[in-house]
């Protein structure tokens, strides 16, 4: 699944991407599916993060979040990102740039039901991006969350949900001799148009 000059027939990235991405689960140590998010303030200040993906479609990216954090406040106001996939392991990276969007509420019950009980009590306790006084206030707020749902269900804060990214670029990066790398970047007017393909210089 490597891009060669003999192969120039058209691909849709959205079918490329998940090939790559096994093939990292198969080779990273940690986190094959771990992306740098960046999202701007209201500024126009450029922001970035480390966020894990959460599921994968033709529809696009999705990963899942506290919309009260600082890149949730970010996405709300403007919804765009860009997103970067680093395989080291494999010298391979992906680059994605698109549009926002949140997910149903009915794919963000779905998942929060499926995390760790622990993590969901995180997400109730943290009021994330925010000032926190001591380790210790966050310490007692998860013992007394974890007392009050001992016997109940953890339900899904309002604020916690996912955002999907619909990508209209993506760029394919593998590491080449003499950092003659080889890029294959896809660009699409909008989600409903096809693809196009390009090769760039290294």
């Amino acid at each position: 699944m490597l891009f060669d000059d003999a192969y120039d027939g058209a691909i849709d990235p959205l079918e490329l991407f998940p090939h790559w991405l096994e093939e990292a689960r198969e080779t990273e140590p940690n986190d094959p599916n771990a992306m740098a998010l960046a999202s701007v303030d209201e500024t126009g200040m450029p922001d970035l993060r480390m966020v894990l993906l959460n599921g994968y479609s033709h529809q696009g990216f999705v990963f899942f979040t506290n919309f009260e954090s600082a890149k949730g406040r970010e996405l709300l106001a403007n919804p765009r990102a860009a997103l970067l996939f680093h395989w080291k392991s494999l010298r391979r990276q992906v680059r994605v740039r698109g549009p926002v969007q949140q997910v149903p509420h009915s794919d963000a019950d779905a998942y929060f039901a499926s995390r760790p009980a622990q993590s969901r009590i995180g997400a109730h306790a943290s009021d994330q991006s925010r000032p926190l006084e001591s380790r210790n206030v966050l310490v007692e707020r998860v013992a007394t969350l974890t007392e009050k749902f001992a016997d109940g269900e953890i339900g899904r804060p309002a604020h916690w949900s996912g955002f999907r990214v619909t990508p209209l670029q993506i760029e394919f990066w593998k590491d080449g001799a003499f950092r003659l790398h080889d890029r294959v970047v896809f660009t699409r007017p909008d989600p409903e148009s096809d693809w196009s393909r390009t090769r760039l210089f290294p």
